[in-house]
């Protein structure tokens, strides 16, 4: 009978010594292979499947496309005195479904280049509640039928088709090279496109359908909602500064710094109710309207100074909303010919 090996011998294995079986390996802890891969996500119904798919939207943010509509569509109304509901609702639908691809979008590359983390604001993609796959698809659905409005547009508004061309796939192609393609929001190009796309370009777009031509002054009306937008994202990359920094991307807060950030934060918030003051002052006290939203940006303002970045994108859209609402009645309720070409 062999020797059992006392507390201080070592043990010798064979050469020939066999190791685990399958049947042993089976028992084994799955937490012994660390190199194996994250277990599959669990099975999810229907419903959460598209309470995931509204969620990966960031609906939150649709002010910043709904607003720009709306405006566009009361400049045309004070302009030919009628509106049209059925080209509202199909520059709304066409300009909604390009901003949820290009939010699907953003994800999808943020995801790829390691960029968002469990501690993202957005996870839907670290989480496994959707899969790479899912994003993609969903995206070029969206894409297509943005597409498919346009057309539809075409065939119902007065507008060249060159014109409705060029403004919105304009809008298209930013919404995709933000984060797609080029990526210009990872070389502090994303603020100028988001502000272009979501400010003059979508105003124009909405107003063009209505009226069937183009023309300068909308795009002189866009100027203070596209500051309220640009505030959307400028807090949101504030709040990704170091995130966005580890991962070796540049953005603008990234450039400018802590103390350059708030202040053009300060100015993204605060410059349009400047210039409703001087429309109301000036041309009629109905474009005072937007100045009840003031008191929300102050307590932006206090957030942002504090450094509490928690939930600070989603109330700065929520200012933006309101502050185009208002804006928005301020042009309708405002008597003929009190506003500039209006």
């Amino acid at each position: 009978m062999a020797e059992a090996p006392g507390p201080g011998e070592k043990i010798s294995v064979q050469a020939g010594s066999e190791g685990p079986t399958a049947a042993e390996k089976a028992k084994a802890c799955p937490c012994d292979d660390w190199s194996a891969p994250p277990p599959p996500p669990p099975p999810r119904t229907w419903r959460q499947k598209c309470a995931a798919y509204v969620l990966a939207l960031r609906p939150w943010s649709f002010s910043a496309s709904l607003s720009p509509v709306a405006l566009g569509s009361a400049l045309a109304y004070r302009t030919q005195g009628a509106l049209q509901p059925g080209l509202l609702l199909g520059s709304a639908v066409a300009v909604l479904a390009v901003h949820g691809a290009g939010n699907l979008v953003n994800t999808y590359y943020d995801f790829s280049k390691g960029i968002d983390h469990k501690k993202s604001d957005d996870r839907t993609l670290v989480d496994r509640i959707l899969e790479p796959r899912d994003v993609v698809r969903f995206g070029v659905f969206l894409y297509t039928l943005g597409c498919v409005c346009a057309a539809c547009l075409y065939f119902l508004s007065a507008l060249k088709l060159e014109h409705l061309a060029l403004i919105f796939f304009g809008g298209l192609s930013g919404s995709f090279l933000y984060t797609g393609g080029v990526g210009f929001k990872y070389v502090a190009l994303g603020d100028l496109v988001i502000l272009i796309t979501f400010g003059p370009l979508a105003v124009m777009f909405a107003y063009a359908v209505q009226v069937g031509s183009v023309a300068i002054f909308p795009l002189v009306y866009a100027i203070p909602l596209a500051l309220s937008t640009e505030a959307i994202l400028h807090s949101n990359n504030t709040r990704d500064m170091e995130s966005d920094r580890e991962a070796g991307i540049v953005t603008l807060a990234i450039l400018i710094g802590p103390a350059f950030s708030y202040m053009l934060y300060n100015t993204l918030l605060f410059l349009p109710y400047l210039i409703f003051s001087i429309l109301a002052t000036r041309y009629t006290i109905s474009m005072a309207l937007p100045l009840l939203t003031i008191p929300l940006a102050f307590a932006l303002e206090r957030q942002f100074r504090s450094q509490n970045f928690n939930k600070l994108p989603q109330r700065t859209a929520k200012l933006n909303l309101l502050l185009g609402l208002f804006y928005v009645f301020g042009i309708i309720l405002a008597p003929p010919g009190a506003l500039p070409r209006l």
